[in-house]
């Protein structure tokens, strides 16, 4: 199997990025700031189409929940080490503050522990402050079959030049 380096995470995000110019990235204008065996790091200017209540201008929780899941789940991907694909199995938010309107939202994600078949996964949505979390979470993330995310696996490894000889 292909074993992804951080510059491979990068690219992959990248080819995410392009591949549906429709999909959610697009919409909300997420962008990688940094990517490690384990860790993601995603930032998310702030934009008027994003505010949950127009009173206060605070982003809505949807967009946190979607940064977390798409922040931890590529770090689920990272951690797991073999280029697998690793969909959300259950992920716990704790909503601990609001957004501070027209500051951007940074997402750190991390994958603590890797099992046969879970990868555990932890992270903040914070401001300009990590020790003032906006939003904090918990999730799983299951680790596919091979059998069943092997040729997927391949074409993703094929899209960054990689090969089975070569990984």
């Amino acid at each position: 199997m292909v074993r992804f380096t951080p510059e491979d995470g990068r690219r992959l995000f990248d080819l995410m990025l392009t591949a549906n110019p429709g999909d959610h990235f697009h919409q909300l204008g997420m962008a990688l700031e940094d990517v490690g065996a384990t860790t993601c790091r995603i930032s998310l200017p702030w934009a008027e189409h994003l505010i949950g209540n127009p009173d206060t201008g605070v982003v809505h929780g949807g967009v946190l929940t979607t940064m977390l899941d798409t922040c931890c789940g590529f770090a689920a991907v990272m951690a797991a080490g073999l280029g697998e694909l690793c969909p959300t199995m259950d992920l716990r938010i704790d909503y601990m503050g609001a957004a501070t309107p027209g500051e951007p939202l940074i997402a750190e994600g991390e994958a603590y522990r890797v099992t046969q078949h879970v990868v555990f996964t932890r992270g903040t949505v914070y401001q300009s402050d990590p020790n003032r979390p906006v939003a904090h979470c918990v999730g799983n993330f299951s680790r596919l079959d091979p059998a069943l995310a092997g040729p997927m696996a391949q074409q993703i490894a094929a899209l960054l030049g990689k090969t089975e000889a070569g990984a």
